[in-house]
Order: structure tokens, then C-alpha cells, then sequence
């Protein structure tokens, strides 16, 4: 019964449950750029909840990794960590960071399948059991906050050189491998909402230079997306007009 009546909480601060609930005033601004970020926070965290399933599924499926840059899956991985410990760790808003402890779930997962899919089944294990006992050691409150601070400090550089790296693969081969075009276009618009629920719930500086940062890299993929992806479909259709002749 508690977690029912906590649901509000979910979507409206006190205040803005006063205003809108007790007032009746919803032209209230504040409470409006408030509602309105818990409630893209809200819903990040749901998609979060499978925006990378399509890519662990395809990888899973086509028993490969082609294509998967697994240093910019590893960079990745410890991005979405340090942000989640971070978070954790300084108390901010769980609608602000919760979609980081699904991203870091299935991330984990893309990495392992990449390990054991190009024949490296025992260092995937290794790296699976290693993973989890530095995760639960910080979440334990092991890891003093300056460290965790400067672990986030770093996610910027890391964010832009993971991305590059993924888009250098993709440049080189030409297409966009096993990249799911759900997934890259869900991270794309995920990253974009999160700098605004940065702005209003956390005020943090890192975490917003960090989001504006991966907005923009996810933006180069998701351009390499469309084009790659415009390229393949114009060969295939001049396959299929060459064989009707």
C-alpha cells in the first residue's frame, strides 16, 4: 500500500503535488520543468529496461560479434558504471541515473557474448566475476566519493573515445556490422532527454558535459546508421535490376 501511495512521488515533487492536486494551479512553471523531467526520467529508465535487448538479442542470434567494437563496448561499460556508482553514491534522484543500472546490465551481457563469440569463453567468465565484485564492493560504499568523482570526471574523455572507436570500425568495414538500429537510435534520444533531467534534477556539471558529450557521439553512429544503411538498400536494389536484365 505504501509504494502505492509513494506513486506520485515518482512524477511530482511535494511542491508540485501541492500546486497541482491542492491549488489546482497547472500553470505553475517550475513545477512543470520539474514534472516534466521525472517524467522523461520516468521513461528513460523504462527503455532502458530493453533499449540494448535488440543488440544482445542479434549478437546472440548470428552466433557473432562482426562488426562490435569490444574496446568501445569495455569503454562503454565502465562509463555507465562509474556514472551509476557516482549517482548512487551522491544521492541524487534514482529517475535521474536508474536507467544507468540497465544500461550497465545488458552492456555487461554485450561484452561477455563478444568475449566468448570470438573464442575467449574463460576470460569472459573472468572478466563476468571480476566485474561483479568491484560493482559490489562500490555499491557496498568501499569507494570513498573523490574517487567515484573522479571516475565520473573521466566518463567524458571516455564517452567521446568508446564512440570513435565504434565509429572507426564502422568506416572501416564499410557498414555498421551487428549494430542494432534500435538500439543506437534509442541511445541516441536517451542521451538526448538526459540532458535536460541532468540540468533540473542534479545540477552537476560532469554528468551534464558527459550527456551533451555522448548526445554527440551517439549522433555520429546514428549517422553512420542512415548512411551505411541508405548504401546497402541502393546496392540491393541495383542487384535486383541487374539480375531482372
Amino acid at each position: 500500500m505504501e509504494y502505492i501511495k509513494d506513486t506520485p512521488k515518482l512524477f511530482f515533487t511535494e511542491e508540485c503535488i501541492s500546486q497541482y492536486f491542492s491549488n489546482f494551479n497547472f500553470l505553475h512553471f517550475r513545477c512543470f520543468k520539474e514534472t516534466l523531467s521525472k517524467s522523461l526520467g520516468v521513461g528513460i529508465i523504462g527503455g532502458s529496461l530493453i533499449v540494448k535487448v535488440p543488440q544482445v538479442v542479434k549478437i546472440y542470434k548470428n552466433k557473432s560479434s562482426d562488426g562490435i567494437n569490444i574496446t568501445s563496448v569495455l569503454l562503454d561499460l565502465f562509463s555507465i558504471t562509474a556514472m551509476a556508482s557516482y549517482s548512487f553514491t551522491s544521492g541524487f534522484p534514482f529517475s535521474s541515473w536508474g536507467d544507468t543500472v540497465f544500461l550497465g546490465i545488458q552492456t555487461l551481457a554485450i561484452a561477455i557474448l563478444c568475449m566468448h563469440y570470438s573464442g575467449d569463453t574463460t576470460k569472459a567468465t573472468s572478466f563476468l566475476v571480476g566485474y561483479l565484485v568491484v560493482i559490489s564492493s562500490i555499491f557496498a560504499g568501499l569507494a570513498p566519493l573523490n574517487l567515484l568523482w573522479a571516475l565520473q570526471t573521466l566518463n567524458i574523455p571516455i564517452v567521446l573515445i568508446s564512440k570513435l572507436f565504434q565509429a572507426h570500425t564502422n568506416y572501416k568495414n564499410g557498414s555498421t556490422g551487428q549494430l542494432s538500429a534500435v538500439t543506437v537510435l534509442m541511445l541516441f534520444f536517451g542521451s538526448l532527454a538526459r540532458i535536460f533531467t541532468s540540468i533540473q534534477e542534479t545540477g552537476d556539471a560532469s554528468m551534464i558535459i558527459m550527456f551533451i558529450c555522448s548526445t554527440t557521439a551517439n549522433a555520429v553512429i546514428a549517422g553512420q546508421l542512415l548512411y551505411y544503411w541508405n548504401r546497402e538498400e541502393a546496392k540491393s536494389s541495383n542487384n535486383d535490376n541487374k539480375k531482372k536484365k
